[in-house]
């Protein structure tokens, strides 16, 4: 239970509002000006303080001049409509949420369940950043390099507030720990956090299974369907790779965004709904829009908090500690204990990482599973130039020149029609390739040489090669190997 203070210059609003909070177990007090709100507020600090903005002796903006007015309260504002200045200046005063008129009960319901004070907020935040400073990491993500405190300061100011978050960089530097991050800091915490990949929906799809559909709306729609943003309702939805959202269903994110509301596919009926929206790209987003890819107003109206992670080849001493942190990981999961030799460290902090922790994550994995004592050597680490090892990604002469030594052959047995060299035989390290030979083959021989290279060990081969182990099954029995 808390005390609410509703200032709104509407009396018959401010009297349907309070009816709402008191519904849920709250005292609350009504004052229809900034002046009568001062007066309230220094007779009994209220915990949550929801502030039209309209008001008959000024903004409501006006009343939070005075910091210490609403130190500990937390704010809501009301407005008409949620446009990008309003949530801007929200965000500079620190408001939790804002609510847009009419107000919906079950938003107001919803936002009184996350009724948090700031002062515990900033506690747990403190907590976190202790243990930062003690371990490395911060929530899920691990690092003390300078770009990424700059992240962790961003992410620390807008966890509390209601501003929709735009995270872009490279693929592989964590952009959804960040928006669980921002999620698990927020006081929507007890709610759904869930993340979609626009990029890896069917374009037939992926309205349905952002906006939902009812049944019968489309052939194969036996039953109704709840998308995204119902099943996220009153928590977080994490869009990623926005920038590849087709251009028709933009818009209707768009008016998500500004109304609160959209409809399922096939349906009239209108559906409200409460979900903080986290957008992320690894592309240039201005150059999305340049080229027609994405819509500019969408692009204003998520970009309200830009947060930007920097590629892992910028953060310095965070390799070893993330590569040392990912080896605790599998000692815990798998048994046992190794660790990098010096050189061993040299080799990832000379390495470009393109694919950025992702990559990393995938080369200890290799590395743990290939070394055979406590400690792991460069022997299995990637080289400056990238290549893997135990595969030799150089053009050899004879490929070069179109000659091979062996025609290759199907997995049917059938000869392929582009030549190219026999699998290595025991001990050697290389396979032959001819340009133009079909991806299908040159996967297969890939494999087939890893396998004999690893004494037809499964688990070595697919560490090797950075597949799942049903992968490699589903291949070998396609190969009859």
């Amino acid at each position: 239970m808390g005390h609410a203070l509703i200032v709104e210059d509407d009396e018959d609003s401010a009297k349907m509002i309070a009816a709402l909070v008191a519904r849920e177990g709250h005292s609350v007090m009504c004052a229809h000006g900034i002046a009568a709100a001062r007066r309230l507020i220094a007779m009994q600090r209220p915990d949550l303080l929801l502030l039209d903005l309209h008001l008959p002796d000024g903004n409501g903006f006006d009343l939070l001049d005075d910091p210490q007015i609403v130190s500990d309260t937390m704010l809501v504002l009301m407005t008409g409509q949620a446009s990008l200045e309003t949530s801007i200046r929200a965000l500079r005063l620190g408001a939790a949420d804002y609510l847009v008129k009419p107000i919906n009960p079950q938003h107001l319901k919803g936002l009184l369940k996350r009724l948090i004070p700031p002062s515990q907020l900033r506690a747990e935040l403190d907590e976190v950043q202790e243990f930062w400073r003690e371990t490395g990491r911060f929530g899920h993500l691990i690092g003390r390099s300078e770009p990424m405190q700059r992240a962790y300061r961003q992410m620390s100011r807008v966890a509390g507030t209601a501003v929709t978050v735009f995270i872009h960089g490279e693929s592989g530097t964590g952009k959804e720990l960040v928006a669980r991050a921002v999620h698990d800091l927020s006081r929507r915490r007890e709610q759904p956090f869930l993340a979609v990949n626009c990029g890896a929906l069917s374009p037939h799809l992926v309205e349905s299974e952002i906006f939902g559909h009812e049944r019968g709306s489309f052939t194969g729609a036996e039953r109704q369907h709840q998308g995204f943003f119902e099943r996220a309702h009153g928590g977080t939805l994490f869009l990623d790779e926005v920038t590849e959202m087709p251009p028709e269903l933009q818009v209707k994110l768009l008016r998500v965004l500004e109304s609160g509301t959209f409809m399922r596919v096939g349906s009239t009926q209108v559906q409200q709904t409460d979900v903080r929206i986290i957008a992320a790209t690894n592309r240039d987003a201005a150059q999305a829009v340049a080229r027609g890819q994405m819509r500019e107003d969408l692009l204003y109206r998520l970009n309200v908090f830009p947060i930007g992670l920097p590629p892992l080849r910028e953060r310095g001493d965070d390799i070893a500690l993330i590569a040392s942190s990912f080896l605790q990981d599998l000692g815990r999961q798998e048994g046992g204990t190794k660790r990098f030799t010096p050189a061993a460290l040299a080799r990832l902090a000379a390495h470009r990482w393109p694919g950025n922790v992702r990559e990393l994550r995938n080369v200890v994995q290799r590395a743990w599973v290939m070394a055979s004592g406590y400690e792991i050597d460069e022997e299995w680490l990637p080289a400056s130039d990238g290549a893997v090892p135990g595969i030799d990604p150089r053009p050899q002469p004879e490929a070069a020149q179109g000659h091979a030594s062996a025609p290759a052959a199907g997995h049917d047995g059938r000869r392929n029609g582009a030549a190219a060299a026999a699998l290595p035989g025991p001990g050697e390290d290389q396979i032959v390739v001819e340009v133009g030979m079909q991806l299908a083959e040159v996967e297969r021989r890939v494999i087939l040489a890893t396998y004999e290279r690893c004494g037809r060990h499964k688990e070595r081969t697919a560490a090797l090669l950075g597949i799942s182990m049903k992968t490699l099954y589903n291949r070998l029995k396609e190969y009859q190997q």
